[in-house]
């Protein structure tokens, strides 16, 4: 893709002379356009003695895509500075800025820029997928945890946890749970958000912004936000005890919380929030919910059946292909992703009790699987054998060894 997509590039850019006054803006524009036309989710541009190297990440993998010669690196890195609002003076800290745009369909871009030894790093965020992947029907989630979810967020109070790596599509999936709210109640139900940053605009969603400088952090947003009478809360992210715990106690007093937690696994996640101190009554009484997920790259059409046992990577699999490329997928083997979901209840019997005496994440794993979950493992393994994906990308995604909580 590497080749294909660096032609494409170099076949538009601006045809005026480098040192034009408009060849920088033209030349941004161009990079932002071509990104979001190809669903890349970020764009890397690293600057080094000699050359700014730009990387774009497609399906979560990043492909470099050009060089710009050293005279014109300040400047691209400037023009972006000044779209986003950012201090063009200040090289020498980080800044965080965002191109803000209105509507629910336009796509929201995040700036951000680091001091490095040859000039700032920029990586840009774009939310591309979240104009595609608007409702929960159009992740492609398994039947049963669809309609068990669509189920859950008909309810009056619990958190529903989403948890996984960044970049794993949980920030997407809560924005889907919001929207499935707002069809289920016609608009009858309060709902709100806390998130840093707000990263999709949602019609008749409160959607607030926290700002530590300015003391307003997430702990303080939640405890001020239950006064605004909601009866559905989205918080962007728990990252610290404080947070977690003014979420479990808003969903005790009769509010539906939507969230995300990094973890790697659904049981994992119950683990980690015991370790950061949340006691087992809450997470009992409090949790609905915890999915886990990942994302597969798919296989193109172009993929060939092997009988290779190396390429089958271990995997217990009776069927599986490898990436071949071609002209379609860009000579990467691969054309979009697949989500890898599972979905801990701990309200099953069993499990509920394991949470109470504060059981590991291994014996809970298990405890969950005997109770009839399905892991993320077994799903990758099933999507391997029905030619979706291939045992080198499950190993690149799940890891070398097969996840036990």
């Amino acid at each position: 893709m590497q080749e294909s997509l660096s032609q494409h590039f170099q076949e538009h850019l601006p045809e005026k002379p480098e040192n034009h006054p408009e060849y920088v803006t033209n030349l941004v524009d161009l990079i932002l356009n071509q990104a979001q036309a190809i669903n890349a989710s970020d764009i890397h541009l690293l600057p080094s003695e000699n050359k700014m190297r730009m990387d774009w990440r497609i399906d979560g993998v990043l492909h470099h895509v050009a060089d710009f010669s050293p005279e014109l690196a300040p400047r691209i890195t400037s023009r972006l500075k000044v779209l986003s609002h950012l201090l063009t003076y200040r090289t020498d800290v980080p800044q965080e800025g965002r191109l803000r745009q209105s509507g629910e369909q336009a796509v929201e871009t995040r700036i951000s820029t680091f001091p490095t030894l040859y000039g700032e790093k920029v990586v840009v965020r774009l939310f591309v997928g979240s104009g595609h992947y608007k409702h929960l029907e159009s992740l492609n989630l398994p039947g049963e945890i669809l309609f068990e979810l669509q189920r859950l967020l008909t309810q009056t109070g619990g958190v529903i946890l989403m948890t996984g790596p960044a970049g794993s599509g949980k920030t997407t999936t809560i924005y889907a749970c919001m929207r499935e709210i707002i069809r289920q109640s016609q608009g009858s139900r309060s709902l709100a958000s806390l998130e840093d940053p707000i990263e999709v605009v949602v019609p008749t969603v409160a959607q607030s912004q926290v700002n530590p400088a300015a003391g307003f952090d997430m702990v303080l947003g939640l405890r001020s936000l239950l006064r605004q009478d909601p009866e559905v809360i989205m918080v962007g992210e728990i990252r610290d005890r404080e947070t977690a715990e003014t979420v479990f106690q808003a969903s005790l007093s009769g509010h539906l919380v939507v969230t995300t937690f990094h973890a790697g696994s659904a049981t994992e996640a119950v683990s980690r929030l015991s370790d950061m101190g949340i006691e087992p009554y809450l997470l009992r009484s409090g949790l609905l919910a915890i999915l886990s997920q990942r994302l597969l790259r798919r296989l193109c059409a172009c993929a060939e059946i092997s009988r290779a046992e190396e390429d089958r990577m271990g995997l217990d699999v009776e069927h599986w292909k490898v990436p071949v490329g071609c002209v379609e997928c860009g000579q990467t083997g691969y054309q979009g992703r697949m989500v890898l979901t599972e979905m801990l209840q701990p309200g099953q019997t069993e499990v509920a009790n394991a949470i109470l005496n504060g059981a590991d994440a291994t014996v809970l794993h298990q405890l969950a699987i005997q109770s009839g979950m399905r892991t993320q493992w077994d799903r990758a393994q099933e999507a391997v054998n029905q030619g979706l994906t291939s045992p080198a990308e499950v190993r690149r995604v799940l890891g070398m060894t097969r996840n036990n909580g």
